[in-house]
């Protein structure tokens, strides 16, 4: 397992070093002398290139990576990447010993002790150690093409860097609303790409932090140190910003949007032709309307933006329950199957053969998902009566009253402080202003650079309905791209298959590589054009 020892993080699901994770403001210098050995090259054949195989641990297998580059003669240069974990380009030295090479990553505390083998020395074989952990691998060189999946779009030469932070703050008008957050800047003179990421529906920090996962946090890392500057902020009324966001509609976001994007133009070492938007849900949505405006951004990323107007959207999601009303679902579903197996145990005993026990579970197993389709359709019925209640019910006292009473019928067990509190939330300014939100609107005034970007597994944007919806509006502009990245849900995160369980259970949510190597390409391809 990727332990933890002592508070001392070894490869897996401990908190790694602000070094490595680059949430520093003290630039890393992954180039410097005391952190690559130079070791004398070897003939053929030639151990340059990329390196990638499966990694065995208690419970499953880690994604490992090791590139090899040779920058000048007798001189080898070694990275480790664990996309798992969202480390990328770790420094690790590299010693020749013969015909055994060993690889050392000091940040991570981690060894592989190996000779170049299989036909044509495409494969290194050896063992991998660290802390509490020794065990065989086999890497094997990667395509010259990469090995990924096949892209349309042209590959960019990246090259790592170092990048610093600075707090920023800044006013959106009008109103004088102050905006404070963190912007991720590469060392250098530049000028460089910058983009200012926008965040989803709700008031998110500058982090858009769901409890130990930091979304924005990874992208503007990731970005910056890959010499793209990334601006996040608090929203409003949320950390350092001031304002209310219970009050702000999507418009007002919109004008934070721009007066993010207009301090970031005004900085010497930033490209403002090269400056755009990255936004998440409604933050996507938030970006495509910035585009239209006269001064528009110089590009646009807009992740599970919705292309459908605001009721639909809101409809289409979960209805928010309390952890009494979950826990209850959950344990009526659990014991309408445990009667389905006890009835199937009778069935046996009674005489009943194999055949028969198993179609009648196979019934009832349909017969039980078919209810919950039936309980789905009833709850999207509920949410969309409910919504246009809100919508068509200009006094908020009426339409309060009227929720508050849908809500207590529905879930009769349910704290009646939670559906005041629910029925409260429906009426503020923005989810007024949201529900007769419609997307498509201004996108035919878009014109700028726009990727589109959706997971297929994502449960609060349907990604086949609304990538579609807004290819369809965005079709008079030749500049657009789109992708739906297989497995990811809405907050584009590894799916929990791919990732290390903890010792407790418990599983780290990561931001998946695909989406941070999609979004950075597809960024610096803009600025060569």
């Amino acid at each position: 397992m990727f332990l933890r020892n002592a508070g001392k993080l070894i490869v897996g699901m401990g908190l790694w070093p602000a070094a490595v994770l680059g949430q520093t403001s003290t630039p890393t210098r992954p180039d410097s002398a005391a952190q690559h050995a130079t070791a004398a090259v070897v003939g053929k054949p030639s151990l340059t290139g990329v390196w990638k195989g499966p990694l065995s641990i208690p419970g499953g297998t880690l994604p490992v990576q090791i590139s090899i580059i040779q920058p000048g003669a007798n001189k080898l240069i070694a990275t480790l990447d664990l996309p798992a974990k969202r480390l990328n380009k770790v420094p690790a030295s590299l010693t020749l010993r013969g015909d055994t090479l060993i690889f050392y990553a000091a940040t991570v505390d981690c060894r592989f002790v190996c000779t170049q083998a299989g036909e044509a020395g495409q494969e290194l074989r050896g063992v991998w150690s660290q802390p509490g952990l020794r065990v065989p691998l086999v890497l094997q060189r990667a395509a010259a093409n990469g090995a990924g999946p096949a892209s349309t779009e042209k590959t960019v030469a990246v090259k790592a860097t170092t990048y610093h932070i600075e707090t920023v703050s800044l006013t959106s008008q009008p109103g004088n609303v102050a905006l404070a957050g963190t912007l991720s800047i590469p060392d250098g003179a530049g000028p460089f790409p910058a983009a200012v990421l926008l965040s989803d529906m709700g008031s998110q920090d500058r982090d858009s932090r769901q409890g130990s996962y930091r979304f924005f946090a990874d992208i503007a890392a990731t970005l910056a140190r890959q010499g793209i500057a990334v601006l996040r902020l608090d929203d409003r009324g949320v950390g350092q910003s001031g304002g209310n966001g219970t009050l702000a509609t999507t418009a007002d976001l919109v004008r934070d949007a721009l007066a993010g994007l207009n301090y970031l133009r005004v900085r010497p070492s930033i490209d403002p032709a090269r400056t755009g938007l990255i936004g998440h849900g409604e933050g996507g949505n938030v970006a495509l309307l910035a585009a239209a405006q006269p001064v528009p951004p110089g590009f646009v990323v807009a992740m599970a933006a919705s292309g459908l107007v605001g009721l639909d959207l809101l409809a289409s999601q979960a209805e928010p329950l309390s952890t009494a009303d979950t826990a209850r679902i959950g344990a009526a579903r659990r014991q309408a199957w445990a009667e389905v197996l006890a009835k199937a145990a009778k069935l046996r005993t009674s005489g009943s053969n194999s055949a028969q026990v198993e179609t009648y579970v196979a019934q009832q197993r349909l017969k039980i998902k078919s209810e919950a389709r039936k309980q789905a359709e009833a709850t999207l019925k509920f949410r969309r009566t409910m919504l246009e209640i809100v919508r068509q019910t200009a006094s908020n006292d009426q339409a309060q009253a009227i929720v508050v009473n849908m809500l207590r019928q529905r879930y009769p067990d349910q704290d009646p402080a939670l559906a005041r509190a629910r029925a409260t939330d429906l009426l503020t300014p923005w989810y007024r202003y949201y529900l007769k939100f419609d997307p498509q609107a201004s996108l035919a005034d878009v014109q700028c650079p726009v990727l589109l970007l959706n997971g297929t597994d994502d449960a609060e944007v349907n990604a086949a309905t609304n990538l579609t919806a807004l290819e369809k509006g965005l079709k008079g502009n030749k500049r657009v791209s789109s992708r739906r990245l297989p497995g990811l849900n809405h907050w584009f995160q590894t799916p929990t298959a791919e990732l290390i369980v903890a010792d407790d259970g418990t599983v780290d949510p990561v931001v998946a590589p695909v989406l941070l190597t999609t979004v950075r390409d597809w960024v610096l391809q803009q600025g060569s054009k």
